[in-house]
């Protein structure tokens, strides 16, 4: 099994790379890296002429750490795990459960990687990828990362489902601000694949990302809604935000409803009515006959 599975059981939709693309990935790395090495140290040499053996040779020493070891550890930190390589053949690297790749993880590969790819010219790496299951070398295993594939087939592709309509536009003053991008990659992992799970483990980990998008926003979890949909519904309003701001409200409108990437058909607001006496006000239990329904969602009201 090729695909990556979470301690709770979710499986996550990443590939792990090949030895052949990632050799290439690294191949377009090496040239880079060391062109511009070779341009700064002829350039270093002629403006350090002058000085004596000592200063020049502490300068070499500085070049080589700043190109070929700190220049590739600054580039996937900040491209959080893609070099000019890995964009090129479609790569990136992600850690063990899938997050983007953080300043440490940069440093342990690089670190690892002038051992197994400078000084043993690639023989090391290439060795443990073969034996690796995931293609893993040696500064994976020490970093907890992995080399995966970001160009896969779209039919593999799973939309994130929508949220129950009783709750779309229900946090629109929510501030999102706050939640970082390994929160967003757990919850839409989470619920893309929420059906392979187990009830109880679905439901502790639903409680549990809900109980962490709560603390992020300041917002606590609305009483009588299931985690799940509220995690649904969140996911939705932050795609009808970035909608508006790169297509304008038109647009964010029209996919308000509707799994990730997937608009929704167009639906005529209910008209307003007078609150039922013991149910949840967010929650209409008459809609409108004349109303286009939404698209199915996995979500069931609460009773």
């Amino acid at each position: 099994m090729n695909e990556l599975v979470t301690g709770d059981a979710v499986v996550l939709g990443l590939r792990p790379a090949k030895l052949p693309s990632r050799a290439l990935a690294v191949v377009i790395d090496l040239v880079v890296v060391w062109a511009a090495y070779i341009v700064v140290s002829i350039v270093l040499t002629i403006a350090t002429d002058s000085l004596d053996t000592a200063a020049v040779a502490a300068l070499a020493v500085a070049s080589f750490l700043l190109i070929p070891v700190g220049v590739p550890i600054a580039v996937e930190t900040l491209s959080h795990g893609r070099s000019l390589g890995k964009l090129a053949c479609g790569l990136r690297v992600v850690r063990d459960d899938g997050g983007p790749i953080r300043f440490r993880h940069a440093l342990v590969r690089g670190a690892m990687g002038v051992v197994e790819l400078l000084m043993s010219f690639g023989v090391i790496a290439c060795v443990a990828s073969l034996v690796s299951a995931r293609g893993r070398r040696v500064g994976d295993l020490f970093a907890g990362t992995l080399v995966v594939r970001e160009r896969v087939p779209t039919d593999r592709g799973r939309p994130v489902p929508p949220p129950p309509p009783w709750l779309v536009g229900r946090f629109s003053e929510l501030d999102l601000s706050s939640v970082h991008d390994d929160l967003w990659l757990a919850i839409r992992q989470y619920l893309t694949r929420m059906g392979q799970l187990d009830a109880g483990v679905g439901w502790s980990m639903s409680q549990r990302l809900a109980d962490d998008l709560a603390a992020r926003t300041g917002v606590p979890l609305p009483p009588g809604v299931p985690p799940a949909a509220y995690l649904a519904a969140v996911v939705n309003e932050r795609q009808a935000r970035d909608s508006r701001r790169a297509f304008g409200s038109a647009t964010a409108a029209a996919a308000a409803v509707g799994p990730i990437g997937v608009p929704a058909p167009a639906v005529r607001p209910p008209q307003p009515r007078p609150p039922v006496v013991g149910q949840p006000d967010a929650v209409p239990r008459d809609a409108p006959q004349d109303v286009a329904a939404p698209p199915a969602s996995r979500f069931a009201p609460p009773a």
